[in-house]
């Protein structure tokens, strides 16, 4: 087959969209032939592009098309709106004279699977739609948005998207269901997980990565990656409060758009430090440094977003401290496999006295760290990926 992928972001972007759209090419183009259309690098890229109006790649196998979309700095929603809608505007009317047998869309910009669904009506195309984040709930949920009329006319145009897919590929069985109430065949939905390449071996804590994160605290709780929108901060910040001396600390390594929020409410609490991003080589040391990871997702968010970021803490043998619902997938699976602890998102002190009473447990903690190194070859890329593939295979 000839598959055409509408992503807004791709390499050089450094978001995780762009580094999983890649692992999806990669995965598709071992069988079928790959056209990548996406705008030019503007997520914190490696490089950067001068303008063109259009410009055509090689990546190994695969052929990338760019459309010269604007690249302003993200952090202003004016300008982030200008780099979503100019790569639209380009986007469309080139995806329209590229030849191939299925669309594949993902969901940069948020409304791509709108604009994926109704390139592949154009071209009488099969649609396939691989959500990331569930718009517009996330940007309802999240406070990007406030509630307004319009919001109504972009939920009628994606529930349209979705009854126009073939398939539809989500990370979480949370979102599965979310997907499947909007009136969707649930045969269509299938899940395939972002995963994480397996290490070949886990990494020991002497290193010096690994005792910088660690210096100062006899019990870290992690949380490396993206502080974005989604996240129970603010229960975070006051569980530290209450366990300010006692050797706990709250350890950030990473940024992202509530970062300078959470350091504002967090100003004079000891056990909480924020470091900056490590290098990828650097990466697997910081998961060391961690003896439980924390993943958060704020109360009605479940099944809007679902943090990849569960699977390489797995990979790494590392516990889960789950500050999430009952009913997310990150619950769900910490339940089944016993790698960690599921708390209440909204209640600091029950996640303070969690935490406090694993840091004196450690034979606790260690059962958690082997039933996480356990669990996590079910959560392999080169697995999940290949789902993807017979997935995608499938709806044409």
């Amino acid at each position: 087959m000839r598959i055409l992928v509408l992503n807004e972001y791709f390499p050089p972007d450094t978001s995780a969209t762009a580094k999983m759209a890649a692992a999806v090419v990669d995965a598709l183009a071992s069988r079928h032939e790959v056209v990548v259309l996406c705008g030019r690098p503007s997520y914190d890229p490696q490089e950067r592009h001068p303008f063109y109006l259009w410009r055509r790649e090689k990546r190994g196998r695969v052929l990338v098309e760019r459309v010269g979309s604007t690249t302003l700095p993200r952090h202003r929603m004016l300008h982030r709106l200008s780099n979503y809608l100019s790569y639209v505007l380009m986007a469309v009317p080139r995806a329209l004279t590229i030849r191939a047998d299925v669309v594949l869309a993902m969901t940069d910009p948020p409304f791509e699977g709108i604009v994926g669904a109704f390139v592949a009506w154009l071209k009488r195309r099969p649609f396939v739609y691989n959500i990331r984040d569930l718009y517009p709930e996330m940007a309802i949920e999240g406070e990007i948005v406030r509630p307004a009329r319009w919001l109504q006319l972009w939920e009628k145009l994606h529930r349209w998207a979705l009854a126009r897919a073939a398939r539809v590929i989500v990370l979480g069985e949370d979102t599965r269901e979310r997907i499947i109430a909007k009136g969707i065949d649930p045969g269509c939905v299938v899940v395939v997980r972002d995963g994480t390449r397996m290490p070949e071996a886990i990494p020991n804590r002497d290193h010096p990565v690994t005792h910088e994160v660690r210096s100062g605290y006899r019990f870290v709780v992690m949380h490396a990656g993206n502080l974005g929108f989604y996240g129970a901060w603010e229960t975070v910040v006051k569980a530290a409060h209450m366990m300010n001396g006692d050797g706990v600390g709250f350890v950030f390594v990473g940024d992202g758009a509530m970062r300078q929020q959470i350091e504002q409410s967090a100003n004079g609490c000891h056990a909480i430090r924020f470091m900056p991003f490590r290098p990828p080589d650097q990466v697997p040391y910081v998961l060391a440094a961690g003896d439980l990871h924390l993943v958060t997702i704020r109360r009605g968010l479940e099944g809007v977003v679902v943090p990849s970021k569960l699977y390489p803490i797995l990979a790494a043998g590392r516990p889960v401290l789950a500050l999430a619902p009952e009913e997310s997938d990150v619950a769900r699976v910490i339940r089944r496999s016993g790698c960690g602890i599921v708390a209440d998102p909204d209640d600091p002190e029950s996640v303070a006295a969690a935490v406090q009473a694993l840091a004196r447990d450690p034979a606790r903690v260690a059962t958690m760290s082997t039933r996480a190194a356990a669990i996590a070859p079910e959560f392999s890329l080169q697995k999940e990926m290949r789902r993807f593939v017979e997935v995608l295979e499938s709806a044409v």
